[in-house]
């Protein structure tokens, strides 16, 4: 996402002599409710002062902040997630939304969109959960060897962990993370009512471009292990992403529409989550493509066909997204599986550039499907 258009820099400076100088910065019907989770007190501090929206709108706060414990393997990661909620009455829809994978995205992303939509709820009583990825936003990050399979891993666990069989559990996911979720609801692993992807990916920066042939592999894995050494990896991630004018020129280049959007108080929040110790890792993955739940387009389309006549799907592309991201959303128009299309205004985050535009059409697509009354 945010790596996408220094993915070529960093991949060279990984196979030619490097010089600084060169580089620019930066399925079924069955249903769910959600239910008390075991939790641990953090220490961490959140600062809810910067806005969540590019619109420098009033701070949006959650209703409650988390920590739950996931237990990986011999890791244990504290994943932050909130909740959203209005008091009301009455049977009650659950929506989880999960961000985008990249070093600068947190729940935040999701904000705008969960105020927009639990406003236009009506006699509905909808609640919203937004959970970070493990490594990434304000969960905590370890050194693990992070793939698409421990974030499949991490989705169904944390779907089960906070879910039962008696109310709707429906999934909004930005980026890879819808696919993610298709992915593990194919394999029958999840159960939601519905999914909707938006701006939806399944290739990383670097092999979106550059392919995925053994020979591209080999050089992927040469950058994902300089990435992730103590020394020469941070090195290459501060020169490279780590600083305010990396992260203000992938913003302005393709993952906002609107340059005018990039505020500097927006720059310096997402600066502040690169240098946070870990943060290396799961970008080191995400843009070598560990994190890539398909392998080409053709597997991407059969994600969806395969949820055919199960679920309902929302596909949500955008009018500004990269050459090569928007032709695999556009791939999703006519595909089977997808039960409604539509384009919105933005790049590759318009539900946190343009919240209303896309809780809009989200909550359209809660009416169709699930006859919500506003």
């Amino acid at each position: 996402m945010a790596m996408a258009s220094f993915a070529i820099s960093i991949f060279s400076l990984a196979t030619v002599a490097p010089t600084c100088k060169n580089y620019r910065p930066f399925l079924s019907q069955t249903t769910y409710s959600f239910k008390s989770i075991s939790i641990r007190a953090s220490s961490t501090s959140l600062d809810y002062s910067t806005p969540s929206s590019v619109n420098e709108q009033k701070a949006l706060k959650p209703t409650k902040t988390n920590y739950w414990e996931w237990k990986f393997k011999d890791n244990v990661i504290d994943v932050y997630y909130e909740e959203h909620e209005h008091e009301r009455t009455g049977p009650q829809k659950n929506i989880l939304m999960i961000p985008t994978i990249s070093d600068v995205r947190t729940v935040e992303e999701w904000r705008g969109v969960a105020k927009d939509i639990l406003e236009r709820s009506g006699k509905l009583n909808l609640r919203a959960t937004i959970v970070d990825w493990p490594g990434l936003g304000f969960s905590s990050r370890p050194k693990m060897d992070y793939d698409a399979d421990v974030m499949e891993n991490f989705v169904v666990d944390f779907i089960n962990e906070i879910s039962s069989s008696e109310n709707d559990l429906l999934v909004f996911g930005g980026g890879h993370a819808a696919t993610i979720v298709g992915r593990a609801a194919k394999k029958g692993l999840v159960k939601p009512k519905a999914i909707a992807a938006v701006a939806p990916t399944w290739a990383g920066p670097l092999p979106i471009v550059f392919g995925r042939d053994s020979s591209m592999q080999t050089r992927y894995g040469l950058l994902r292990g300089i990435l992730r050494t103590p020394g020469a990896g941070w090195m290459m991630y501060n020169m490279l992403v780590s600083n305010e004018g990396a992260i203000q020129s992938q913003y302005k280049s393709h993952v906002y529409a609107n340059p005018q959007n990039v505020t500097p108080a927006f720059v310096q929040s997402r600066y502040k989550l690169t240098t946070e110790k870990g943060s290396r890792y799961v970008p080191a993955a995400f843009l070598t493509g560990l994190l890539d739940p398909v392998n080409s387009r053709d597997e991407f389309l059969e994600l969806f066909s395969g949820l055919e006549g199960k679920i309902p799907i929302l596909v949500v592309s955008t009018e500004g997204s990269p050459k090569r991201s928007k032709a695999e959303m556009e791939a999703l128009r006519e595909a089977r599986g997808v039960s409604k299309f539509v384009k919105v205004a933005g790049a590759l985050l318009p539900h946190e550039e343009y919240p209303s535009m896309v809780a809009e059409e989200l909550y359209k697509f809660l009416q169709e499907n699930f006859e919500v009354n506003a």
